[in-house]
């Protein structure tokens, strides 16, 4: 099962027909995604499913659906034990953004990162979930995966959010200020924590 975020919204695929479904189910072989993403923006729907009966093959048929963009973050720990985080788009977030062509997944998560927050003297600690989300952009659906990285840096300098990018304010976060950010953030964030 795997879950593509819409706004806060899941599209979950499944290879097993819910029983004692929440939301509608559709079959991905015939589904007309893009009407799909609309009526999440004009209905009350919460979510729905979309079903394949092959486990292997339902996440690649779902990532044909939309031109894919791949991306890579980070959820950057320091010695403090505190997590970094941006605040754009009056949600707060994790540092992420596309990985350029001639650069690995992890050079771009690392790079975004320094860019979106300043933070230097970054390393990988281990790669987690993968998130997907579906977003509009020119007129034309696309949908974003994001590798994430666990990370940890000494770094205690100087915060600098990337204003150019929409990102007003970056801070470490203890625990009690993580739970109050995420409930204040996007779904798919959340799911990394």
């Amino acid at each position: 099962m795997y879950k593509v975020f819409v706004n806060n919204k899941p599209i979950i695929l499944t290879s097993e027909v819910p029983k004692g479904k929440l939301y509608k189910t559709y079959p991905l072989k015939y589904v007309d995604l893009p009407r799909v993403v609309r009526d999440f923006r004009k209905t009350e729907n919460k979510g729905v499913y979309l079903y394949h009966p092959n486990k292997k093959k339902l996440l690649k048929k779902f990532l044909k659906k939309f031109p894919n963009v791949i991306a890579g973050g980070g959820k950057v720990i320091n010695d403090k034990e505190k997590v970094l985080f941006i605040y754009r788009n009056d949600k707060w977030d994790l540092p992420k953004g596309c990985v350029k062509s001639k650069e690995t997944i992890e050079e771009g998560a690392i790079r975004e990162v320094e860019e979106e927050t300043g933070v230097k003297g970054l390393k990988i600690t281990k790669p987690l979930e993968k998130t997907y989300h579906i977003f509009k952009r020119n007129g034309r659906y696309k949908i974003k995966i994001t590798h994430w990285f666990e990370m940890h840096t000494s770094y205690n300098g100087k915060l600098k959010p990337e204003t150019s990018e929409g990102i007003t304010k970056v801070e470490w976060l203890g625990k009690k200020k993580q739970v109050k950010a995420l409930e204040n953030s996007y779904a798919n964030i959340r799911e990394l924590f």
